[in-house]
């Protein structure tokens, strides 16, 4: 009986709403339904949707019928007056539906990172979405109708952040089917908003330049950054497979021709596009066209709620929902696991360090730690999970990350009384120490005008209103609120040891070059949660660890969803390389044990 109540429940939800739909398609007058323009312009049902109802989880529909009445992204982006335009920015092209919504208020993306006075023209307020709450309860009956929808696929990989993009696009080209599914609106992950580099040792970039990197040396840097807590089997990987993902990144399109040195490295060992742009918006760009190219199945607004088992630690797929499409079960030879990391999980964050959880965090909104705990339930491990990165310079009271690259590319960290407290360029979990240590737990980065060209990110920073600008070092001071007469000295004796290439008062190894005008910068900085190093246990395989100690069959992860390869403190420009090294090999495992499989 039961069951059919369920059926017979079902139906009338599915009746209703197709009832409601068709007429106000067919009335313009409803559309109080509506908001904003939408509402303004009597805008139907069908309009935006066509004539059926039914909107996939990647809102493909819907998204080309918004570039159809308002244009794209290039014709927007022209249109747009002030200052931050959000039709060219780092996200890229995604979703129109990522901000804009026709039933209730638009909401930029932007501000889940920023906190821009952003207005969106004419997308209405909450107040007038009166008929949201119907629609919500409405849906429901459709979403469930299709919860029993079961489909199948080579390979599934869970999260399309950087590692997600590298290991599915790794699988494709080895012969496998495969699904990259998001939960987010967009893709890119964290990596969307890497700033520095990618860490390569030994490749044809350093070499052009005569510099004899050794992989070797990389080992011992990382090893030495993570306090000596990593797993050396999975250093040795990360630093002896570096050059080749440079090479990888490059055969897709990827420019990584500039080099720049990151803290607790003695080399120019960080790779980046040319001219010091953001790392993280070139390679998702490069990712979503390779994967575009070879018509990957990449589905958003996918959220992976069970990782499935047979319950003796092999993996057999995995059940999604779909914001529109419901519960549904997909079928998989192997699982790759790259969800991320959950250092924007403030409760999480706490649990493993309260004294962390009211800092900021750089990360993106859906950096939660779901890969992880999704893992756990089928009996994977997990190591180092109290381990969380404070990276030392974020952007005052704001979200937005100051790259490390600044530093690299010269800039030195002054405190309140306008004097340098710390190397430059050692590690962040030193460097945010010495920082909290200041009686104001905050500092400034100083520049001039040689190394504000040499890193176009500054630029960024500049639009962003993070950054003070003066004609002189004392002028600057009064507007940092710091003495000029310690400010003038700190400089001066810092562009000293730029000319002597020896610096006495710190040992900064690398001075490139020196705080010199006729522009002086500041930007004021604070410590804030930045890297998991913690997560699922791996081996140099990137097969994920039961708790029993052995390999999982079919199950692989890379990334910040893992554990091991950072220790207690990841270098700067070593995550890229994490998920590039590791991507690569959990796409080309999983891929080859599929071709075993069958």
């Amino acid at each position: 009986m039961r069951n059919k109540r369920t059926i017979l429940a079902l139906m009338m939800s599915a009746v209703l709403l197709v009832a409601a739909s068709l007429a106000w398609g067919a009335d313009s007058s409803k559309s109080a339904f509506l908001s904003g323009v939408h509402k303004k312009n009597n805008v139907t049902c069908a309009d935006c949707h066509g004539k059926s109802i039914a909107v996939d989880d990647n809102e493909t529909a819907l998204n080309k019928n918004c570039k159809g009445c308002h244009g794209g992204f290039a014709d927007l982006a022209a249109k747009t007056k002030e200052h931050i335009n959000p039709h060219n920015s780092h996200l890229g092209e995604t979703n129109c539906t990522a901000c804009h919504k026709g039933h209730v208020a638009s909401k930029a993306y932007c501000n889940y990172c920023h906190s821009f006075a952003m207005k969106i023209p004419a997308m209405g307020t909450e107040k007038e979405s009166s008929d949201k709450k119907w629609v919500q309860e409405s849906s429901k009956g459709a979403k469930d109708q299709k919860s029993a929808r079961t489909e199948s696929a080579d390979v599934v990989v869970i999260g399309a952040g950087g590692s997600g993009y590298v290991a599915s696009i790794t699988a494709h080209d080895a012969g496998a089917k495969v699904i990259l599914l998001e939960k987010m609106p967009i893709t890119g992950g964290n990596s969307m908003l890497a700033a520095g580099g990618i860490n390569a040792a030994r490749t044809r970039y350093q070499e052009r330049l005569g510099m004899h990197d050794d992989p070797a040396e990389m080992v011992k840097e990382t090893m030495k950054g993570g306090r000596d807590k990593n797993d050396p089997e999975l250093v040795k990987v990360l630093a002896y497979k570096s050059a080749d993902a440079v090479d990888f990144l490059v055969s897709l399109g990827a420019d990584m021709t500039d080099l720049v040195r990151s803290g607790g490295v003695a080399v120019d060992r960080t790779h980046r596009p040319v001219g010091g742009a953001a790392v993280g918006p070139h390679l998702i760009k490069v990712y979503r066209e390779n994967a575009a190219k070879r018509n990957l199945d990449v589905r958003v607004n996918s959220e992976v709620v069970q990782i499935l088992s047979d319950g003796n630690g092999r993996v057999t797929g995995v059940q999604v929902r779909g914001k529109h499409s419901g519960l549904y079960t997909i079928k998989a030879k192997a699982v790759i696991d790259t969800a991320g990391g959950f250092a924007a999980n403030n409760e999480l964050v706490g649990f493993y360090k309260p004294q962390f959880k009211e800092t900021a965090s750089s990360n993106q909104p859906g950096a939660t730690g779901e890969g992880v705990a999704l893992a756990q339930k089928i009996g994977a491990n997990v190591i180092d999970m109290e381990q969380i990165q404070i990276h030392p310079t974020m952007g005052g009271e704001t979200k937005v990350l100051i790259s490390e690259t600044v530093r690299g590319s010269g800039a030195i960290l002054v405190n309140h009384a306008g004097k340098r407290f710390v190397n430059e360029l050692t590690t962040r979990d030193k460097a945010s120490a010495a920082i909290l240590a200041q009686p104001e737990k905050s500092a400034f980065l100083v520049l001039g005008e040689d190394i504000r060209k040499s890193n176009v990110q500054i630029d960024g920073y500049i639009v962003l209103g993070l950054v003070q600008q003066a004609d002189s070092v004392a002028e600057l001071a009064a507007k940092m609120g710091v003495p000029a007469d310690a400010l003038t000295a700190t400089v001066e004796n810092y562009n000293k040891a730029f000319a002597a290439k020896k610096d006495p008062e710190f040992q900064r190894q690398d001075i490139p070059r020196p705080v010199n005008g006729p522009k002086y910068y500041s930007i004021w900085v604070k410590p804030g949660r930045h890297h998991t190093m913690g997560g699922v246990k791996i081996n140099t395989e990137a097969q994920v660890i039961g708790k029993d100690g052995k390999a999982m069959t079919g199950f692989y992860a890379a990334g910040e969803v893992t554990g091991g390869v950072h220790g207690w403190n990841r270098l700067g420009g070593n995550a890229i390389t994490d998920t590039v090294v590791f991507g690569r090999i959990a796409g080309a495992n999983a891929a080859r044990f599929v071709k075993d499989a069958k």
